[in-house]
């Protein structure tokens, strides 16, 4: 296996994996808080997800766009610059909430749609639940995006105490109103399991924030707290209260003045947090973790530069991310840290910091704590970004992809993103690979398209790439280090065998917001229905409701012919 990274040092061979590698850390790191009888305190968790924002996109990366107070966080406690999430919403928020990579859990393809009768494991603990089974007070405010098909899908069917925020994985920022492609609308704004109506017309990250704070005036300090603050900007629809506008005057791109905006209305919203957890008295026993949920989008105002691709790819532009820890008991402050993080590893780490009872099987997360606190050598080598095998086309000839481009190891037409080391292998269909600089965002696209274009000779499925020493991609070895492709290789056909079955059904018709009273909720496992099959339950209710479906249908034709609204299908 290869080294742990340390950027921006060149790959070298080390030990195998298990045969004296790094172990995992069990220190702390932290200076520990105790209680009146001298016993540890655990410390409150606040975890803040953003939606979207590019690795550029934050001023200590040198962007155009005003964070002051993500800055100063930053700068006064650790910045994840070698810290990696997936290329779009789901998938990381789902190995945030499971410590394990997609393989196993079967969400190996894409997001989870609204209509889709999918959702997290149930039989999997999700990291609430488990903070909840260690004594922790659970509040999760924004977006969830983790499937709703059935009422124990629902945040507070997974571990949560309350919730506010949105199911599906965008909608309008103040109307909440939330399509799935033309075809079925409906509103998506919820406190608890209900639908919060009233909060209609309130600007999403104002809202949010406004709830976090409510929390923590009511939060007992005794109890530990585990908070996670989803924010959905900033991603499309691109709104913001004109306030934050004015701050963007000079930009004459529309997109990336109100991606902007979005941000730096996000920005004061995160020091409004910071500043609550201080007057609460809960700022000392804290820990702040903040992270992107994948790359920016170029498209709709984002900048990963000078990464290279972009939301939805496997390049480092849409997944290596924005992240960094801010805590009092950070044994090490205002340092940059280059271990190797994953999405996955928050859920170990912060068992951990619990004091929860440690239990590792099935897990694909390390605790980092120690790397992140102290320095300490990560315990992270390697990272498997995903293996999706729904993403092969089917035409796709085996001899080619397997026998010649594989070595009879790996088939090469399967979307696949390894990292081991310093060493990056990339296979199939992993996006679009464009460098896209920030000043070449104009409203056209494409005046862009074309920069840097490096248009891959037809049929090429296999990359590798050394990311410490070109961390921008540039130089492909993929064809003068045959041997480490090789290995790479059968790294991930050894992840395969590990995989369990993808979990993709078709959308059901009975999700339709229509015959829900306008309103995004659980229509599987209610009064009256049986079963636990995702892809065939709830068919005794489609009987009695069919001539409804068919005019929802009739409905949704029209809507299609009248609207612009297009479907834009990741992968």
């Amino acid at each position: 296996m290869w080294c742990c990274a340390r950027w921006p040092l060149m790959t070298s061979l080390c030990c195998h994996h298990g045969l004296g590698c790094l172990c995992e850390h069990k220190s702390m790191g932290a200076s520990v808080n105790t209680d009146k009888k001298g016993r540890p305190r655990s410390p409150h968790l606040i975890f803040v997800m953003v939606d979207d924002q590019g690795y550029g996109d934050i001023g200590y990366h040198g962007s155009d766009i005003h964070t002051p107070m993500l800055d100063q966080l930053a700068e006064e406690g650790v910045k994840l610059e070698n810290y990696y999430v997936q290329p779009i919403c789901s998938p990381s928020r789902s190995q945030l909430m499971t410590g394990r990579y997609q393989i196993h859990t079967g969400l190996q393809h894409s997001i989870i749609r609204p209509r889709q009768p999918l959702c997290l494991p149930p039989d999997i603990p999700t990291l609430p639940e488990r903070l909840a089974e260690a004594g922790y007070a659970t509040h999760m405010v924004g977006k969830w995006h983790l499937g709703f098909c059935r009422p124990n899908c629902l945040p507070t069917g997974r571990g949560f105490h309350s919730f506010l925020g949105t199911l599906t994985g965008s909608g309008d920022h103040f109307s909440y109103q939330s399509c799935d492609g033309a075809e079925a609308c409906g509103f998506d704004l919820h406190d608890g399991n209900r639908p919060a109506w009233e909060m209609s017309g309130n600007y999403s990250t104002l809202l949010y924030i406004e709830r976090v704070k409510q929390i923590l005036r009511n939060h007992d300090p005794h109890t530990p707290l585990f908070l996670y603050l989803s924010l959905q900007a900033a991603h499309t629809p691109l709104q913001v209260p004109d306030q934050f506008l004015q701050h963007y005057d000079s930009q004459s791109n529309r997109q990336r003045r109100h991606y902007a905006a979005m941000l730096s209305c996000l920005d004061a919203g995160v020091g409004q947090v910071v500043k609550e957890l201080k007057t609460s008295g809960l700022y000392q026993n804290s820990v702040l973790i903040y992270s992107s949920d994948n790359g920016g989008q170029p498209l709709s105002g984002g900048s990963n530069w000078p990464l290279r691709g972009g939301k939805g790819t496997y390049w480092e532009g849409g997944i290596r991310a924005v992240g960094f820890v801010h805590s009092p008991l950070l044994k090490r402050k205002a340092v940059v840290s280059r271990a190797l993080i994953h999405v996955s590893d928050w859920y170990p780490t912060l068992l951990r910091l619990a004091g929860a009872p440690q239990n590792h099987h099935g897990l694909d997360g390390h605790n980092v704590w120690g790397s992140i606190s102290e320095g300490l050598p990560c315990p992270r080598t390697e990272i498997l970004f995903n293996i999706d095998p729904v993403s092969r086309k089917p035409g796709e000839p085996y001899d080619k992809a397997l026998m010649l481009n594989g070595f009879g190891i790996w088939d090469t037409a399967i979307r696949a993103a390894l990292r081991v080391g310093d060493l990056k292998l990339l296979t199939g269909n992993v996006g679009d690979g464009d460098w896209i600089p920030p000043q070449a965002l104009p409203d056209a696209p494409e005046r862009w398209q074309k920069l840097e274009k490096r248009r891959s000779e037809l049929g090429k499925s296999v990359w590798l790439f050394n990311v410490s020493a070109d961390p921008y991609e540039r130089s492909d070895l993929a064809e003068a280090r045959p041997e480490v492709v090789k290995h790479l290789m059968l790294r991930l056909a050894e992840y395969n065998q590990t995989a369990v079955m993808p979990r993709n059904p078709p959308d059901d018709p009975m999700a339709d917001p229509e015959l829900h009273g306008g309103v995004w909720s659980p229509w599987l496992g209610l009064e009256g229905q049986e079963g636990n099959n995702e892809e065939n339950d709830g068919r005794k209710g489609r009987i009695f409701k069919i001539k409804h479906c068919k005019l929802c249908k009739l409905k949704a034709l029209f809507k299609k012919v009248g609207s612009r609204l297009q479907r834009n299908t990741l992968f």
